[in-house]
C-alpha cells in the first residue's frame, strides 16, 4: 500500500509564494512520475505540472513561468514551488504518485486572496 501525504497550503495574498511538498511512503518499488493537479470550486481537476523520474517537467500554461516542480528521489518527495500566485491559483491542490497505478493524496488547500 502507497500513501500520499501533501503540506504546505495556506492562504497568501495575491502576488505571494507557497511551497508545496508531497511524500510517498510505503509499498514503492519504482515511480514512473510525480505531479500536481488542482481542483477550484466548481471546476474540472486539472493538471498543473508534472515531473518524470528521469526530471523531464510538463507545465500548465497557465502557471508556466510562475510554478516550478522538483522532486527528490530518494525520499519519494515532489516539491511545487509556486509564485505570483493570482486568485485564480485558488484550489486543493492534489498529488499524483504513479507506480504501476496512480496513487493520490487527500489534497491542500491554497487560497490566493486579492
Amino acid at each position: 500500500q502507497v500513501h500520499v501525504v501533501e503540506s504546505g497550503g495556506g492562504l497568501v495574498q495575491a502576488g505571494g509564494s507557497l511551497r508545496l511538498s508531497c511524500a510517498a511512503s510505503g509499498s514503492i518499488f519504482s515511480i514512473n512520475y510525480m505531479g500536481w493537479y488542482r481542483q477550484a470550486p466548481g471546476r474540472q481537476r486539472e493538471l498543473v505540472a508534472v515531473i518524470t523520474s528521469g526530471g523531464s517537467t510538463n507545465y500548465v500554461d497557465s502557471v508556466k513561468g510562475r510554478f516550478t516542480i522538483s522532486r527528490d528521489n530518494a525520499k519519494n518527495t515532489v516539491y511545487l514551488q509556486m509564485n505570483s500566485l493570482k486568485p485564480e491559483d485558488t484550489a486543493v491542490y492534489y498529488c499524483l504518485v504513479r507506480t504501476l497505478v496512480e496513487h493520490w493524496g487527500q489534497g491542500t488547500q491554497v487560497i490566493v486572496s486579492s
